[in-house]
């Protein structure tokens, strides 16, 4: 099925949420990234998702008061957002209680929905604007929190916040949480502002940074009734029966949809699952989204490349130091476990998830099917597998994916080479001094953490979260015999440790620095001190990549040991790929061109250095290094520079016995023109002056000290016009030190 039919489906199902009421202070749009204000009236708006009657349990008619009423007029159908864009105006002593009774809302607000082609519903049930648009009317019915969701959203904060200015925010990037005021005014002198406004109190600030409200108010959700008769030619709306990383996504919602919502309402966005939580159960209690979102558009539905539901958008996540937003999909089954006996559980589920003691635990549940229906079959939809979920190809790269920890904290990603537990990572994650670094995550910031890390036969911190009852007791059968030049290549009493992910429970080791790379390229090897008795080495493809081609980033961004999080996965494209000449020394060719640099434009986060990046058969094109930052510091995660495994030809041979050192050796050799590619400098001319690191050596002559003058002057002058050359040199480098790579 291709991407337009996806869209078809998702547009019988996306609405748009319009809530609108009193607000003489303004205090309304806290928090939010955009809205309308007019005569003490505030306007915000949100994305939704209109439900089908098969997804609704025929007993929520006999909840609901003044049912009778409604029937006269032929029912209603319930529509699912997201809490946050109601809660504004809920009743203050409501608000405590939210999830518990019908919350009511303030006098004068007025909840409303638009739906893409409304034009079947009676007029008196219609509330037409100037736009010429039918809003049709909408009461709120059920307030409910996702519990399981919640608590993957707190885990995620506590895992990888260390400190609090490498905590996490609710909110997108766009809205302002400071003091800052900004507005802007349309034809129609309606003011549209993007402020944010403190809180009354600083305990009430302190509290909305606390993980657990940050989990609950991110992942709550609201139920909404229209009365109108319901939809009877709805096309098929089937369930996704797996959530696997690297898979397509399709959100259709309405980014800043109260603007102008002719323009704005049924907007889509592409991208892919990056990562689920908990990695370790087939039913997920939140997704990571690699996904570009824009405001207004929580609460859409997503839908996966065969039109199948997955789940509902969030708002975002936003980490204060490196200012990464991470984009949240609840999945499905979370919703339909937490609704009770509003909606119809979702069938496919073969394992659920509960929360037990704040933990979450997975057990089994058999089941039918996966296939909610309303209406007449759509012949159009394909066919959805069911039984164990099959990896694809690029989850089957991400098993030679693995998480390496140095002793004071930081972390980066490595790249299994082969069955002896050769590992591929980067230099600077061992020597971050070379590369103008205080620590290896981030930019120049420390990042150490609490981790404390257990002997390898032992459970790892956070294992405790799941319901783990049998641990492989055969995992390690033998211990490698370390070949005499590892000793001489150990980097101090540094402890390193690796956590093989593709082991169901994963495990830690510790590990070995084989190599460290003295050239140009930020390459380094690492030796698994035990190998398990199955590894999973990469593939290698050695051929360039095409521009445009598509490109997979594979490794631990953001995510780092204290998280609970397998490898992530975010998809782009090849944006360039930078060649330079071989150097003649290369006795495997005879010169030429070869790549030396890739460029993508998927994501990567700090901790993802020595990530791969794979194309969409799963092989291994590049190895991750850097990405790129403002001179302010500021990350740019979709520029981002890589390794060609073609400039690491001379490693993979290595891998193949580990008996001959002379490839590694080679790696040592200086190199002007992979030097320049990666100090993002043009490449030197041979006809250029020589540099000062290799000054000339004095002129021999006469002994009088005449000539020993006017030579000595020579050489000053040589000197003086080095030096200028060198300066006209560093205006250029200064230049390009604009765009600067930030090791990851």
């Amino acid at each position: 099925m291709g991407l337009p039919e996806v869209v078809d489906v998702a547009r019988n199902y996306a609405v748009m949420v319009r809530i609108q009421g009193p607000d003489p202070k303004g205090l309304k749009m806290r928090k939010h990234a955009f809205h309308l204000y007019n005569s003490g009236k505030t306007t915000l708006s949100a994305s939704g998702m209109l439900l089908p009657s098969s997804f609704v349990n025929a007993s929520v008619s006999k909840q609901i008061p003044g049912e009778n009423k409604l029937q006269s007029i032929g029912g209603h159908f319930l529509v699912l957002t997201v809490a946050s864009v109601i809660e504004p105006f809920v009743v203050q002593q409501d608000r405590g209680s939210i999830s518990k009774d019908k919350p009511k809302l303030i006098p004068g607000a007025q909840i409303d929905i638009l739906r893409e082609g409304e034009n079947r519903l009676q007029n008196d049930l219609k509330v037409t604007n100037k736009e010429g648009l039918n809003w049709l009317p909408a009461e709120l019915l059920r307030v409910v929190d996702i519990p399981v969701s919640s608590a993957a959203v707190q885990s995620l904060i506590e895992g990888s916040s260390s400190s609090i200015e490498h905590g996490w925010e609710v909110g997108w990037s766009l809205a302002a949480y400071g003091n800052a005021h900004q507005s802007f005014t349309n034809t129609k002198r309606r003011q549209v502002e993007q402020i944010s406004f403190p809180s009354q109190t600083p305990m009430v600030e302190a509290q909305s940074n606390l993980p657990s409200v940050i989990g609950t108010s991110t992942t709550r959700i609201a139920l909404l009734r229209v009365p109108s008769k319901p939809y009877e030619d709805l096309p098929t709306l089937k369930v996704s029966p797996w959530s696997r990383r690297g898979d397509l996504l399709l959100a259709m919602g309405s980014p800043f949809g109260i603007l102008s919502p002719s323009h704005f309402s049924n907007s889509i966005s592409v991208g892919s699952i990056a990562n689920s939580y908990p990695p370790s159960a087939l039913n997920k209690a939140l997704l990571i989204a690699d996904i570009r979102c824009l405001p207004g558009m929580e609460g859409s539905p997503v839908l996966g490349e065969h039109a199948e539901l997955i789940g509902v958008l969030s708002r975002p996540l936003r980490q204060r130091a490196t200012a990464a937003e991470i984009q949240m999909v609840i999945p499905w089954e979370a919703i339909t476990s937490a609704c009770g006996s509003l909606l119809q559980e979702e069938p496919k589920t073969r394992r659920e998830i509960h929360l037990n003691n704040a933990n979450l635990v997975s057990v089994e549940k058999e089941s039918p099917s996966n296939t909610i229906q309303d209406g007449p079959t759509n012949d159009t939809q394909e066919h959805l597998p069911t039984g164990p979920v099959p990896p694809s190809l690029i989850e089957k790269a991400m098993a030679s994916i693995c998480l390496i920890t140095v002793d004071d904290g930081a972390w980066a990603s490595g790249v299994l080479l082969n069955k002896q537990g050769l590992l591929l990572t980067n230099a600077h994650l061992l020597e971050p001094w070379r590369f103008g670094k205080t620590s290896v995550n981030g930019s120049g910031y420390n990042t150490k953490s609490d981790v404390v890390f257990t002997p390898s036969n032992h459970e790892h911190p956070g294992d405790e979260k799941f319901d783990i009852h049998h641990r492989n007791k055969h995992l390690f059968q033998k211990e490698l015999k370390t070949p005499m030049f590892f000793a001489d290549n150990e980097r101090g009493s540094r402890t390193i440790r690796v956590r093989l992910d593709f082991m169901d429970p994963w495990v830690w080791t510790n590990a070995k620095v084989v190599h460290v790379s003295r050239g140009p390229l930020d390459v380094a090897l690492l030796q698994l001190q035990l190998v398990p008795d199955e590894l999973c080495p990469i593939t290698v493809d050695f051929t360039c990549p095409s521009p445009g081609s598509k490109a997979y980033i594979l490794g631990h961004g953001l995510f780092g040991p204290r998280c609970d999080f397998l490898p992530s996965a975010c998809v782009g494209a090849i944006a360039k790929v930078v060649e330079a000449n071989r150097p003649l020394l290369d006795q495997s060719c005879l010169g030429g061109h070869f790549p030396a640099m890739l460029e993508t434009t998927a994501a990567v986060h700090p901790g993802g250095s020595g990530g791969a990046v794979v194309n969409s058969e799963g092989h291994m094109i590049a190895l991750v290094t850097s990405n790129a930052r403002h001179g302010g510091g500021t990350v740019i995660p979709h520029l981002n520079f890589s390794i060609p495994c073609g400039a690491l030809k001379p490693i993979f041979k290595f891998a193949k016995d580990m008996q001959d050192l002379s490839p590694l050796e080679y790696l040592d050799k200086p190199d002007e023109q992979l030097s320049s590619v990666w100090a993002l400098t043009p490449p030197l001319s041979s006809k250029q002056s020589p540099s000062l690191l290799h000054l000339p050596m004095l002129p021999r002559g006469d002994s009088n000290d005449d000539a020993k003058g006017s030579k000595f002057a020579k050489f000053i002058a040589d000197q003086e016009a080095m030096l200028k050359s060198a300066t006209q040199l560093g205006k250029v480098e200064r230049l390009s030190n604009k765009l600067v790579q930030s090791k990851l």
